[in-house]
């Protein structure tokens, strides 16, 4: 029983991701945001309770890919779908292939995903962008376009080659061949964690002052850090 605890948060991701897969063909970007950092929620909670409980298996390593492949890599190609589709507009009906630009990122999850599974020496650190961490920059697009109120950021938001350009960088992050800080302390100690630390305590003021700004910077200032101060 006690394995199963672990399993029910992934499946429990899957759901949330399920959902925000509705919420986006619905062009509800908000709620399908919404229920993506749901799912992320649950996907952190899931191995944090697998190593707590010490009932880390293939079963779940497999299971929490699958739930990714769709909370963080089905969702996220789906909004840039709908964001290019907004962004041509009139145009629509002459450059109908345009949108679909941006499952590019989905593809790019998946395989990145799978890689992940097969990966011996991810254990204290990830090679390429994260799943989740590519889902939440890509998913800030549609709360910056409907809380922030800033013509300026929705100008460059609805800018259908800046789309194209996140989905090309997106899937390019996700299978590149750097080593990224994994958010896991296996001691509280400040030199040993000091990336982290730092990434946390930026993260906190980027989001006082930027709000829902703040999440495209937080992400580059993780890849930043991580570049800076390699994990090993």
């Amino acid at each position: 029983m006690k394995s199963f605890i672990p399993n029910l948060f992934t499946l429990l991701n899957l759901l949330s991701g399920s959902v925000s897969v509705i919420f986006a063909v619905n062009e509800n970007l908000t709620w399908a945001a919404g229920f993506v950092f749901l799912g992320i929620i649950f996907d952190f909670f899931d191995g944090f309770l697998a190593r707590r409980l010490r009932v880390e298996s293939d079963l779940g390593l497999q299971l929490d890919s699958l739930a990714d492949m769709v909370t963080s890599g089905l969702v996220p190609g789906i909004v840039l779908y709908k964001l290019l589709e907004w962004s041509v507009g009139s145009e629509w009906e002459s450059v109908v292939w345009v949108p679909y630009i941006g499952l590019i990122v989905t593809l790019a999850s998946a395989y990145r995903l799978a890689k992940f599974n097969i990966s011996t020496d991810q254990r204290t650190y990830f090679i390429g962008l994260p799943t989740p961490a590519n889902a939440l920059l890509i998913l800030s697009l549609p709360l910056m376009l409907s809380h922030q109120n800033n013509d300026s950021i929705n100008s460059i938001i609805l800018n259908q080659y800046v789309l194209i350009s996140i989905a090309i960088i997106s899937a390019i992050l996700l299978n590149a061949p750097i080593k990224l800080i994994a958010l896991k302390f296996k001691t509280w100690d400040f030199s040993r964690n000091i990336g982290t630390y730092l990434l946390l305590i930026l993260s906190v003021v980027f989001l006082i002052i930027f709000k829902i700004a703040a999440i495209p910077l937080i992400i580059v200032t993780y890849i930043i850090i991580s570049l800076l101060n390699p994990p090993s």
